[in-house]
């Protein structure tokens, strides 16, 4: 049941360390151990270590699991390590001897290596793509609400005016910048590493640049060395650029529960969107953006863990990055939901009208009131002293016909040049 059983027994407790979850988190990672698993079989016949029977056989079977995969039927049992044991077990089960040669010219290690890469490639472009989504309701709201007016801050003291158009293309701009993280995460993991097997390469005469081509990955990691060394290195990369979208969305997420408080009122939800007190019949509490914060905050942490758990960590492999899997795969489905639940939720906002008018909001318009005195000609040191002696004394009268005209400011948010920025 063990890729590595040599006939010897191993003590239950060691066992149940070693094993730890991988059963439960190579659930994630079955279907592109499958996919890896193919395209090695046909570098294998095509090296003559298989006959053309025997592939076909082991494509057959390897379609088998594909398809339990995709319906839920496939399972990784408690006598069995993880998924590749299992994979192989069932092979061999179905095939006889043939299913035993799956394995020739591999190592585990380059099988999980290859099967978390190709995991991660299509996590990465299937967060892009919900990112995309999020973005386009982003610039949709801009447009919708680029005339409502919104106070600005800083350090959560009224500052400037500002607008929901602006809010709302703030953050869809700054997730461009996270999508550019997260290129560069997926040009990291787009590389082949089958064939560095347990880290030093194979006396068999491998075609890595066939498993390459058949694995759609765009290039291969040609020393078998760095392959290995780029566990680790990978999950590092993956959770900065992870930690960096989840960054976005927990300060987007603040915002939203704080301008849902009573002391702010800026915008609210539908009753059917928020939450209730067990004790207190007049709540409307925010918690679908609370465990956004919650759970966006946990994945910006992952980046300190990846770095921990690898750190200093000599060439070659090490059992350490076993435990690397867990919670990277749990922050590539976590921040999924995350995503797909943000898009639902934001586009049923429903923006208040706010009364600039009101005495708390009166010196939004200070820095206005000085340019306009700058144009009349005072230097701009003259007209600041003069606006604030007025705010001190109790005269200043707020001068709110000014036009913010700018690229990327209150009247000119330039949504159409933020829209042609996302990536291709």
């Amino acid at each position: 049941m063990k890729l590595w059983d040599k006939g010897i027994s191993i003590d239950n407790k060691i066992e149940q360390f070693t094993v730890g979850n991988d059963r439960e988190i190579d659930i994630h990672i079955a279907k592109y151990d499958v996919i890896a698993s193919k395209a090695h079989a046909k570098m294998l016949q095509s090296i003559g270590i298989l006959s053309v029977e025997e592939l076909e056989q082991l494509l057959g079977g390897l379609e088998v699991l594909a398809s339990q995969i995709e319906d839920g039927t496939f399972e990784i049992d408690k006598q069995f390590e993880d998924v590749h044991s299992k994979i192989e077990f069932e092979l061999t089960k179905s095939l006889g001897e043939v299913g035993k040669k799956i394995h020739t010219a591999r190592s585990r290690n380059d099988q999980v290596l290859v099967a978390c890469n190709l995991y991660y490639k299509e996590n990465i472009q299937l967060i892009q793509s919900k990112t995309k989504s999020l973005f386009d309701t982003l610039l949709e709201l801009a447009e919708t609400y680029k005339d409502k007016l919104l106070p600005g801050y800083t350090h959560l003291q009224v500052a400037m005016p500002s607008s929901f158009g602006l809010w709302f293309s703030a953050y869809a701009e700054l997730m461009i910048d996270d999508v550019y993280l997260l290129n560069a995460a997926l040009k990291t993991v787009d590389q082949n590493p089958l064939g560095s097997a347990a880290g030093y390469g194979s006396s068999f005469p491998i075609d890595r640049e066939l498993t390459t081509k058949e694995m759609n990955f765009a290039t291969l990691k040609y020393n078998v060395v760095a392959a290995q060394m780029g566990r680790g290195k990978n999950e590092r990369t993956i959770s900065a650029a992870l930690g960096s979208l989840a960054n976005t969305l927990s300060r987007f997420a603040m915002d939203v529960c704080l301008y849902m408080s009573q002391n702010f009122g800026f915008v609210t939800f539908p009753d059917e969107l928020t939450t209730g007190s067990s004790i207190m019949p007049h709540k409307k509490n925010p918690d679908v953006f609370e465990l956004i914060r919650g759970k966006s905050n946990k994945i910006q942490a992952l980046q300190s863990e990846m770095v921990l758990i690898t750190n200093n960590l000599p060439s070659g492999y090490h059992r350490d990055f076993q435990l690397l899997k867990e919670n990277m795969i749990s922050a590539f489905e976590d921040l999924k939901d995350i995503l797909d639940i943000f898009n639902y939720a934001i586009q049923q906002i429903i923006v208040k009208d706010i009364d600039l008018n009101d005495d708390k909001y009166k010196y939004l318009f200070t820095v206005d009131n000085i340019n306009t005195l700058v144009v009349e000609g005072q230097s701009f040191r003259e007209a600041y002293q003069k606006i604030g002696g007025q705010v001190q004394d109790g005269s200043y009268i707020p001068d709110t016909s000014k036009q913010h005209m700018h690229v990327g400011s209150i009247h000119n948010l330039s949504l159409d040049k933020i829209r042609a920025k996302f990536p291709k």
